[in-house]
Formats: C-alpha cells, structure tokens, sequence
C-alpha cells in the first residue's frame, strides 16, 4: 500500500481474484488489503468442496436481510473499443516499462465529455502535489516529465478541461491492453464508539507490536520488498491472521476505536479499506485504513463460487452477504478463511483518502497497480458495460488490484454506490495518459 492511507475503498475487486503472491511469501499486500470482490458465476460442471469446519468465535451479530439500496444494480451494455496491436508481453515482466507500451490515439479521438474531462482535472489538480515528488515504480515516468501539466493544471479552467488533456498527454496501451474493471464505494454501516447492546464487533486501531520490516535494508535482492510481523522473544513471526483475532487475541489491549454492529457488513468495510459509522445518536465517524496485518487477501466469493455454494446471481457483494448472514456460524467459517485483517484510524476532514493521501472523488478515481500505473495519471476505460466507461485518475491502490490493466473504480457512497459498485465488473480495454515527454522517451 503504499501511500500514507489507502482508501481501499477497498473495493469489489475481493471476491475476482486470487492473491498475487502466496501465503508463505510474508510480503506485504497493497494497502486496504483488496477490494469488494464480485465473484466469478459459478461452474456447474464443478464438484462443490465440503464447507470448513467453523474456525474461530461467531459474531452474535442478528442475521438479516440485505436492507435498502443493497441490491447490485442492473449493468448497462456498450461495446468496447478494441485493444490495440501490440507484442507479446515478456513473461518475466513485472513493470509496466518491461510489459511495453505501444502508441493509442490522440485524446480529442477518445470521445470523454466534457463532464468527465471536468471531473478528472479536478482530480488531477488534487494528485499533483503527491505525483512530482513520488517515485514512479511503473518505469514509465519520472518526476520532471509531470512538472508542465501540473502547473497548467492550478489554472486551467474545469470548463475546458478537454484542451487540457489534449495539449499535454498523449495516450498508450500497456502490454496487451485487456482491462478488468471491478468497483468500490465508502460503506456506512451502524457502530457505537463504545461497547454496548448490538454493537460488539470490534474496530482496532493498528496494535503497537505490528512492525514493518524493510527487506532492502538487509539484501539488494530483496530491494522495494516489506514484511510485517511481530516480534516474539528474539525471532520476528507472522502477525496474527484474522481467526485469531475474531478469537481474541487483541482484546483488553484497549485498540478498539469502535464497536461495529454487524460482522459481515464490516467485513467488507474492511475490504473497502474505509467506510463511515452511523451511531446510535446520528452522528456519522469516518474511519480509514491505517495499516493491515501483513496476510495475504484471499477473496471468498471465489471460494465460495469454486465450490458450488453460490448460485446464480448471487455472486454479486450484496448476494455474498445474504449468504454469510443466512447462517452467522458458517459465514463466520467462511470469513475466517480471508487471513487479511485491516487496522483503523478515525479519520476528520475530506475523505476517503487514497494511495496518494489525497481525497478519491467519486466517479472520477480509480485504484490501480502502481507498477503498472504511475500514480496520478489518467486512465481511459473503454469496456462491455457502460457506467465506468470514460476519463478517470488512478488515485489508489489495493490488495486485489495486480497486474497492467486491473482497476478498481470509485463510486463514492450511498445507496446508489453501493448498488453500482457491488455488482461492477466491466471487460474491455484500457489506455493511460502520460505525459508527452514520457511518451517521447517510451516511444522512438
């Protein structure tokens, strides 16, 4: 995770994909931990797996029925553009500079409203104090090449946001330009800041034994990797993974920042990697990602998919939370299986905050992989469904969301977020907005 505070918005993205690296390699997922997930529809032809034997406490949480604005909303169709020529992508590349780059079309020939356009400049305006100073790991630009825009961006009118674009980027497709687009929202879920009838699932603050660890400091080769642990007498062990703590293992520490009210609207509060706690009295607390317990995400709408026990759609975010509501005991179990567990801080000001440690803004930011994504740069999505199709600006990160061309877009909060985001998963293609002077180097 990389910024200050990742939103993680946390988003859908949980539930499409398997972690990127495995459970031994004790390398720090990207912040927030990964994002709501919308599972893959399940394969009739498959032969379901036994359901695990429940691991942990159960929540006493009330089981209940998806309440208003919870069910995923209807895709709108549209024909993407298609992906442009390119060379195999090396199957050693990790970067974006080592999948390579080909040239797209010139912005003006993209057809972003003007709207949008407006939108993503505002966005852009936000990035820009964060994109001159921070190391790009994507390979494809360097501070300096972001110097001209950002000063014309301070000025430049929101009405004219198109000639903004035009004038100082130009676009390119990294490696095979097939995109997969998930969606995230800021959830706002009942919660107490004490302890108190209906409201006891536990809101930790990050624990003070949680340590990172720079790898780089002891090895060249392991330069730009991190793991997180605690220590336990003289050797340094893996932090605790999410059935611990659901069994106790941070209590009477005095962590809590809050009491949730229910387990499994949490659990995808923490898969978002921010939200907001409505409480008792009607006053809203924001909380946001402080940092995450080192284990790698495991999406358990693809577990659940893989094995048979989700049915036609129900594969959405509000379908897996009926299922996990539909028996607490079980959907406990299933819970526990994601080891990830994401530590809180309460959060004053704009907000949610993103990768950058600037707001994400609703409809205009998305999550990417900063080594395929230089943070700050716009991103043009052209897919099979309508909603997230247009101009956007990668803001975030998150644990799902590896690999060139995987987003995960920001939809902002309320019932009408919710419902786009919990069911979001475009296909098609993507192209990024760099900086002319990058393109130049890139391109010979």
């Amino acid at each position: 995770m990389p910024g200050p505070v990742s939103t993680r918005a946390l988003g859908f993205a949980l539930f499409a994909l398997t972690p990127a690296l495995s459970a031994c390699s004790s390398v720090i997922p990207d912040a927030g931990g990964g994002r709501v997930e919308t599972a893959p529809r399940p394969t009739p032809a498959q032969t379901p797996a036994p359901t695990p034997t429940p691991s942990g406490s159960t929540r006493p949480y009330t089981p209940r029925p998806s309440e208003s604005g919870s069910v995923a909303a209807k895709p709108i169709p549209a024909t993407p553009n298609p992906v442009l020529a390119a060379p195999a992508v090396p199957a050693s590349a990790t970067t974006a500079a080592e999948a390579g780059v080909v040239a797209g079309p010139e912005f003006a020939d993209l057809g972003v409203s003007a709207s949008q356009a407006s939108a993503a400049l505002a966005a852009f305006r936000l990035s820009c104090p964060s994109v001159t100073r921070r190391a790009d790991t994507s390979g494809l630009t360097q501070n300096a090449d972001w110097a001209d825009s950002c000063t014309a961006a301070k000025n430049w009118r929101d009405s004219d946001a198109a000639a903004f674009f035009t004038r100082y980027f130009g676009t390119v497709q990294v490696g095979a330009g097939t995109a997969f687009v998930t969606g995230y929202y800021e959830p706002e879920i009942a919660g107490s800041r004490t302890k108190r009838a209906g409201y006891d699932v536990p809101v930790y603050r990050r624990p003070a034994d949680l340590v990172d660890v720079d790898l780089g400091q002891f090895s060249d080769e392991l330069k730009g990797k991190k793991i997180r642990g605690r220590v336990e007498g003289s050797n340094l062990v893996r932090y605790y993974d999410r059935a611990t703590i659901e069994r106790g293992a941070l209590e009477g520490r005095g962590l809590e920042i809050a009491w949730a009210a229910d387990a499994a609207e949490f659990f995808f509060l923490q898969i978002q990697g921010s939200g907001r706690l409505r409480l008792p009295d009607g006053e809203v607390m924001r909380i946001g990602y402080d940092t995450q317990n080192g284990r790698d995400y495991v999406g358990i709408g693809k577990l659940l998919a893989d094995r048979g026990e989700l049915k036609a759609g129900q594969t959405s975010m509000q379908g897996i939370l009926d299922y996990l509501r539909a028996d607490p005991v079980r959907g406990a179990a299933v819970m526990n299986e994601n080891p990830s567990w994401v530590f809180f801080r309460e959060i004053t000001g704009p907000g949610p905050l993103g990768a950058l440690g600037v707001p994400v803004t609703s409809r205009a930011s998305v999550a990417a992989d900063p080594k395929y994504v230089p943070l700050g740069a716009p991103v043009f999505l052209s897919l099979d469904r309508a909603e997230p199709n247009g101009l956007w600006i990668a803001q975030d990160t998150g644990g799902a969301i590896r690999g060139a061309n995987r987003f995960d877009s920001f939809w902002g909060a309320g019932n009408d977020a919710r419902a786009i985001a919990g069911g979001m998963a475009g296909r098609g293609s993507a192209l990024l907005l760099l900086p002319r002077t990058s393109i130049a180097r890139l391109i010979r």
